[in-house]
């Protein structure tokens, strides 16, 4: 049987795993064989996604690590507790992200700016730099940051989310460049619409709903287990050569991107 998306032996640290595409992601990654650290906020809602995973796959290999993705202490501690729990990290999903904000860029506050931005951009930023050496020391590794399609357009009520997005890419390939001699691989994941509470808003409307299928080859919006297939790959050995890149999952919605 083939190896390539084989994930035994790799350690993974996934935010905003609780729900979602999160932990979409994080039961892929374990149904190949990976051992995962899942974090969010909450302790209780992280718990109760690591005991269903791992009896899903049948093995303790989900791991609950409370963290607030947008405290540098916090994210210093997941670190740490993830190298305690499975050791030293090869693969990195930073999915976790905010959207304070509902409307024109003219009405948003500076706290709701400053929060979107840090969260969803800086973060990450700072979640690499911890990650790194752990890759480093055992001879590369792979990084996925989740974006959006959003970054790909304006916005007239997503505005500061879509520049958090656009900046995600920039980030993605700085540090694919500074990254790849060391066999680090960074990519951004960039999903359309998926039926998450968190893009509630954008589907749970059937006029909605209907506009944006319309415009999707596919002929559905998204869900969470859309993500999966991507994240195996681009954690796996099959990626090898794969860097740098936004990768859409959108039903060829945005396909001229």
């Amino acid at each position: 049987m083939s190896s390539l998306f084989n994930l035994e032996g790799k350690n993974c640290l996934v935010t905003g795993a609780s729900k979602g595409m999160g932990k979409a992601m994080a039961l892929a990654l374990a149904e190949h064989g990976a051992n995962v650290v899942i974090s969010s906020r909450k302790q209780d809602q992280l718990e109760e996604t690591a005991n269903e995973i791992n009896k899903q796959v049948g093995v303790q290999n989900i791991v609950p690590v409370a963290a607030n993705a947008g405290r540098k202490e916090d994210l210093n501690q997941l670190v740490q507790e993830t190298n305690r729990a499975i050791g030293k990290i090869d693969v990195l999903i930073g999915n976790a992200g905010v959207n304070p904000h509902y409307g024109p860029m003219s009405d948003i506050s500076d706290e709701a700016y400053d929060k979107t931005m840090a969260t969803n951009v800086k973060s990450n930023h700072w979640l690499c730099q911890m990650v790194a050496p752990d890759m480093i020391s055992r001879g590369g590794g792979s990084i996925m940051i989740t974006s959006s399609v959003g970054a790909f357009e304006p916005s007239l009520h997503l505005g500061a989310y879509a520049i958090s997005k656009l900046a995600v890419i920039g980030l993605v390939r700085n540090l694919a460049a500074e990254y790849g001699p060391q066999n680090i691989r960074v990519n951004a994941i960039c999903p359309a619409i998926i039926k998450t509470d968190f893009a509630k808003a954008l589907w749970d409307d059937d006029t909605k709903a209907k506009e944006a299928i319309s415009k999707i080859p596919l002929g559905r919006l998204g869900e969470p287990e859309d993500l999966q297939g991507l994240a195996v790959f681009l954690a796996s050995n099959a990626s090898s050569y794969i860097t740098g890149q936004a990768m859409t999952v959108c039903g060829g919605g945005y396909m001229w991107r």
